[in-house]
């Protein structure tokens, strides 16, 4: 950040009073402009004991498999993105159920939540986001092909939910965006 976006004079970045972090702080206006973690906000969407992924289209992880998850828009519920994010990247309709994985990606800056989902009349297609969408069973899933190790974690979560009859919420934290990565 280089300027303000209240008054336009430049910023500095300094630890504001009684603070501990550092700020992209207006000596001008006196507005401290925080930077706050982004919400990656998707879901395990099922349909016939099948889950939906979509293989990726963009970058990062481009080619690789994911699944229906996006960063949440400013006045959208959490739910409100689980669907956008299903029908801009799969074409699907949901029906949006109970939070399955809270995970914390602190060297991004992110929180991924994933809520369990069911495909409200079995349709789904390739959004523009991605190469292709599928579904798979469990056996099916291209494991070694994850974009990311939240969705792999809460894949593992969804199904060892499913095999036990239950529906509990799973928190985490990642160190690592990608296999492969820091």
């Amino acid at each position: 950040m280089n300027y303000c976006s209240q008054c336009g004079q430049p910023v500095v970045f300094k630890i504001p009073p009684d603070d501990k972090l550092p700020r992209f702080v207006c000596e001008s206006c006196g507005t401290i402009h925080y930077q706050n973690p982004r919400m990656v906000v998707g879901s395990v969407t099922e349909w016939t004991g099948k889950v939906l992924l979509c293989r990726r289209a963009i970058e990062p992880r481009r080619g690789y498999w994911t699944l229906p998850a996006g960063f949440m828009e400013n006045e959208e519920t959490l739910e409100a993105c689980a669907q956008r994010e299903a029908r801009e990247e799969a074409l699907a309709d949901i029906e949006v159920g109970s939070l399955l994985t809270v995970i914390n990606v602190p060297h991004a800056s992110q929180v991924h939540l994933f809520y369990r989902a069911r495909l409200v009349g079995g349709g789904f297609g390739v959004g523009h986001e991605s190469l292709d969408a599928a579904l798979y069973t469990q056996a099916e899933v291209p494991w070694d092909d994850l974009a990311f190790p939240s969705v792999e974690f809460t894949l593992q979560r969804y199904f060892a939910d499913r095999a036990e009859g239950r529906e509990d919420a799973h928190v985490t934290t990642v160190e690592r965006l990608w296999r492969g990565s820091r």
